[in-house]
């Protein structure tokens, strides 16, 4: 009889193991991304000072790597200890967390979509601080630079938004040799040349608008970033409905290994 009873209630060594595999991959890449942000930190010496964490006008992006890091290593924790040592809790609290975060996601969504222009001016909002501190940190700085490189943007709305910074605004009381400029990163590319001109962006606010367009993007990033959603929409729709089909799957996972414990548990219990 128990042989039978046993043989009736097993745990699925596929989804097991396949859990097990699944997030360790995640838990040591969250690892890795942490072990990043704190050598971030350390390098301009963040960890020997907490409070300056707060100095920054603008976005650390270390931070981008902490959270997302912390959240790996706790997920991939909880998922791979839970599957291997077969632990209900973990694993409930594996499929609990993942449930929140796709809550979560599901719920900024739909208010992004039906706050958009909130949004929008959210961003816009966002990017001038940044602008702001652009020089007060080396990785903000890189930042700005992908985006305004990647999207052939500058400033939030328009090159003017610079002013927003010490060093690029016109007043006449700036020493900066960067008076009335914007960063290379707003030059339009030449593409014979084969190393960057860092001062491409000196004095060229100073010359007309009508001129302007001849050396750097005049379109802001937020308008860039608008058109390149609308460009990008099926591609954009796809990740998003591929991370929800995946963080289904794992809780869908998780709660059958969660099951079939409990079930062996119940006829171990009544054997």
């Amino acid at each position: 009889m128990s042989g039978n009873h046993y043989k009736g209630n097993e745990v699925s060594c596929c989804i097991k193991y396949f859990i097990f595999g699944f997030n360790i991959l995640f838990w040591l890449l969250g690892m890795a991304l942490v072990g990043i942000g704190l050598w971030a930190w350390s390098e301009k010496g963040v960890l020997s000072n907490i409070s300056s964490i707060t100095d920054l006008g603008g976005l650390d992006p270390v931070w981008l790597f902490m959270v997302v890091g912390g959240v790996m290593f706790i997920l991939g924790f909880a998922g791979c200890i839970g599957a291997l040592r077969e632990n209900t809790f973990l694993l409930k609290f594996f499929s609990v967390f993942l449930g929140i975060i796709f809550f979560l996601e599901l719920t900024t969504g739909i208010l992004a979509f039906v706050f958009k222009d909130w949004i929008k001016d959210q961003l816009n909002l966002f990017i001038n601080n940044n602008i702001r501190a652009y020089r007060d940190d080396i990785d903000l700085q890189n930042l700005i630079d992908f985006t305004q490189e990647y999207w052939e943007c500058c400033g939030a709305f328009g090159a003017d938004d610079w002013n927003l910074n010490i060093y690029f605004n016109c007043t006449d009381g700036n020493p900066s040799r960067e008076k009335c400029g914007v960063p290379f990163s707003c030059c339009t590319k030449d593409p014979a040349e084969d190393v960057i001109n860092t001062q491409c962006g000196y004095d060229i606010r100073a010359k007309p608008d009508s001129e302007q367009k001849d050396y750097i993007n005049v379109k802001g990033c937020v308008p860039q970033f608008e058109k390149w959603l609308q460009d990008n929409l099926t591609l954009v729709a796809g990740i998003f409905i591929g991370v929800a089909l995946l963080q289904i799957f794992g809780i869908c996972l998780a709660q059958n290994l969660v099951s079939d414990i409990e079930a062996v548990q119940a006829s171990c219990f009544f054997t």
